[in-house]
């Protein structure tokens, strides 16, 4: 196990320094005087890198192994970072951006196949539920280290770079032996889209709605009037909610139809959301009450989506559709940004819960309307598994997939 918490330890200052730099950059977008419309597209470059590094890392990690790979990673992101307060140009923000996702990515990569290769069959579960409730922890501590100083000192910035460069020692000093990337199945989009258009809907639109949460929930913070603890306990809140709902709602959906689960959450988190359009500027009290609700229920909504496509498949197009659920659920986060940026530059704050309840409104409409026109017999009982989106390397731990997956051609059932 002692090898595993050196991973995980990686993991935590990782995604530490992470939260923490998607929180800085949104905040000191706002005080360069940038528009919600070029922030929202600056904070979408992330998203684009994400996507972007799941095609070249695993190619670099098979040339110069898994050590070397994380070390030029974390370097590559460290200095990415380190360039930011120096260049203080929209353009060149996003340039850096899409760098940054690709080497967190890649990051990621490595220490998920790490992770994939030590658990043993009986224990996947309990190994992808511990790094991803890691995962989440860290995101919200990240948070929390915004006041440290004000946005505009390159302080907070070094601070992330020393975080990164802090996450190599723990993989640098492991004797594990490097773990084979194998090349993942591919993913046919319109065929999974088919076959369970509620799971494909649900990763599309929960990827839109997060993805703006990420993007723009500290620029909406920053404009209720809090300050810069007041902003990060409002994110920090959020994604807290995220990790302590989870399960619980994943519980009640293993039970019946994903589906009306599915339709049940995003309409609650619609309604959620709604709450939020009454908040104004100086008006705190009850924000992070109810984005800790908004949270517990948005972040659900992947995993369920997850969870029903597993239901939905047979065991050897499980990881193939997975990933293809994460590539969708990626473009949703890229979109989700900029399209907040732009409906809070016209419609003001309010905007932006306004869009999370529109975004969710229809996801509910879809999964809800899916239940209704059509009942199906569960293909492959699967059980919900709390997640974010990560690499497809990580989706190999869920013990639905199989040990040795192959991608075969054939058609899907619809759900």
């Amino acid at each position: 196990m002692l090898p595993l918490t050196a991973l995980l330890a990686s993991v935590a200052l990782l995604l530490g320094g992470n939260g923490l730099l998607g929180t800085l950059l949104a905040v000191r977008s706002q005080t360069e005087g940038w528009s919600e419309r070029t922030t929202g597209l600056v904070m979408s470059g992330y998203f684009v890198g994400f996507f972007l590094g799941t095609f070249t890392a695993p190619p670099l990690i098979r040339r110069v192994g898994h050590i070397r790979a994380f070390a030029f990673h974390a370097a590559l992101a460290a200095a990415a970072v380190l360039v930011f307060p120096l260049w203080t140009d929209p353009v060149a923000w996003m340039a850096l951006r899409i760098v940054t996702g690709i080497a967190l990515v890649g990051l990621c990569t490595v220490i998920e196949s790490w992770l994939n290769a030590q658990a043993a069959p009986a224990h996947r579960s309990r190994v992808f539920g511990v790094y991803m409730v890691v995962s989440l922890l860290a995101l919200a501590a990240g948070q929390l280290l915004l006041d440290l100083q004000p946005p505009r000192s390159p302080v907070l910035f070094s601070v992330v770079a020393i975080l990164f460069a802090l996450a190599i020692l723990p993989v640098s000093l492991t004797r594990l032996a490097p773990p084979p990337i194998t090349a993942a199945p591919r993913a046919r989009i319109l065929e999974i889209c088919r076959a369970a258009p509620s799971a494909a809907a649900g990763a599309l639109l929960a990827g839109m709605a997060l993805g703006a949460f990420w993007g723009m929930g500290a620029v909406y913070a920053g404009s209720l009037g809090l300050d810069r603890a007041g902003i990060g306990l409002f994110m920090a809140a959020t994604i807290l909610g995220g990790a302590a709902l989870q399960l619980p709602i994943g519980r009640l959906s293993d039970r019946g139809d994903r589906r009306s689960m599915l339709a049940a959450v995003a309409a609650l988190g619609a309604v959620t959301a709604g709450f939020a359009l009454r908040f104004d500027a100086d008006a705190h009290a009850g924000v992070h009450a109810v984005f800790f609700l908004f949270g517990g229920l948005a972040f659900a909504l992947y995993p369920l989506a997850v969870a029903h496509l597993l239901d939905r498949l047979p065991a050897e197009h499980l990881l193939a559709g997975c990933s293809a659920l994460l590539l969708l659920n990626g473009i949703g986060a890229a979109i989700g940004p900029a399209a907040a940026g732009v409906v809070m530059e016209r419609g003001g704050p309010a905007a932006l819960p306004a869009f999370f309840a529109i975004t969710l409104a229809s996801l509910a409409l879809v999964a809800g309307g899916r239940r209704l026109l059509k009942a199906r017999d569960l293909l492959h009982p699967a059980r919900f598994h709390p997640m974010v989106r990560t690499t497809p390397v990580a989706l190999e731990m869920l013990p639905e997939i199989p040990d040795a997956p192959e991608s075969r051609a054939g058609h899907l059932r619809p759900d």
